[in-house]
């Protein structure tokens, strides 16, 4: 007996930009600033699951992508 099974896969278009930041430059110092605030202000005090540490990945995730 053969079993087929199909699976959908939906048309998806992702959109994806690429900065850079020359090293050593004033912009790249800012950035890392920034970085480093937005992972300071996150609470880890909680990480007693994976639920809870995946909520911590995507906060963090989240905060990069508005610096």
């Amino acid at each position: 007996m053969l079993l087929s099974v199909m699976i959908a896969i939906e048309d998806e278009n992702i959109n994806e930009v690429k900065y850079s930041i020359a090293k050593n430059s004033e912009e790249e110092v800012n950035f890392i600033k920034k970085v480093l605030f937005a992972i300071k202000k996150i609470d880890i005090s909680d990480l007693s699951n994976i639920s809870k540490l995946e909520e911590v990945v995507n906060l963090l995730a989240s905060s990069i992508n508005y610096v």
